[in-house]
């Protein structure tokens, strides 16, 4: 091989290097976009200065800088927050999401990280109980594609206990807590800590809860493995730091 020909070899290589060592580094950096529900405080919501906020954006950005990667994160409706992700829109959905066995189907999850219930609201001034305001009679509202939606339709609606025009649908919890102050409708039901939050300095009580003992987690596309490895490392670091009591305390959770 001449002098010429080995110096091209040997340039190629350089550049070769180089390239992988650009491409392991920018590996390293990678931007994952994270679907949130926008009108889900205290885990997601758009804060007062216009940006993303709450106990799960805090949350993965938190793991994002321990594992070395970055975050876009971005609000998705929450009734197309699945498919936005089968479609590759974003790349994770960290929003309370309860990992039901029905999308369990179709995504994979990471470790649990919160437990919920159910709550159910009223105006102050309502008479009804949690057995009166369930049983049919009144109406009821909620978020489209949640899982007290899910609830409401299994046990009530299917059962032909509550009339399905009696169960109203909203595209978020804050539209159907509105409605509720308004008169619109007799009853809101969602996730407890969605439901504490929401009726803050509202003239509305929580009746009580429905326990459903269900298990918040991350979730990806099934094929994403190495992404939901990585997520569970960054939640046990998480939920093993001070700054997961900073954070319960400061959304108190």
């Amino acid at each position: 091989m001449g002098k010429s020909a080995l110096k091209t070899v040997l340039l190629v290589m350089v550049a070769l290097s180089l390239f992988l060592c650009s491409a392991l580094f920018a590996a390293d950096k990678s931007v994952y976009v994270v679907g949130i529900d926008g009108d889900y405080p205290p885990y997601s919501y758009i804060g007062e200065d216009g940006k993303p906020t709450g106990f799960d954006v805090e949350s993965v950005r938190w793991i994002a800088e321990q594992m070395g990667f970055e975050v876009d994160i971005r609000p998705t409706a929450w009734d197309g927050i699945i498919p936005a992700l089968l479609a590759k829109k974003i790349d994770l959905i960290y929003s309370g999401m309860t990992a039901t066995n029905e999308r369990r189907e179709v995504v994979a999850f990471t470790d649990v990280y919160w437990v919920i219930n159910q709550a159910v609201c009223v105006q102050n001034d309502s008479d009804l109980n949690m057995i009166t305001a369930l049983a049919g009679d009144h109406t009821v509202g909620t978020q489209r594609g949640c899982t007290a939606a899910m609830w409401l339709e299994d046990n009530l609606v299917k059962p032909g206990i509550l009339p399905k025009d009696n169960l109203k649908l909203y595209d978020n919890f804050p539209l159907a807590v509105k409605d509720l102050e308004n008169g619109r409708i007799d009853a809101a039901m969602m996730d407890d800590v969605i439901v504490q939050k929401a009726v803050e300095g509202k003239a509305l009580k929580i009746l009580g809860t429905i326990s459903t003992g269900e298990e918040y987690a991350v979730a990806v596309r099934k094929e994403d493995t190495a992404l939901l490895n990585m997520l569970n490392e960054g939640l046990d670091l998480l939920m093993k730091s001070p700054k997961w009591q900073e954070l319960k305390d400061k959304y108190e959770m």
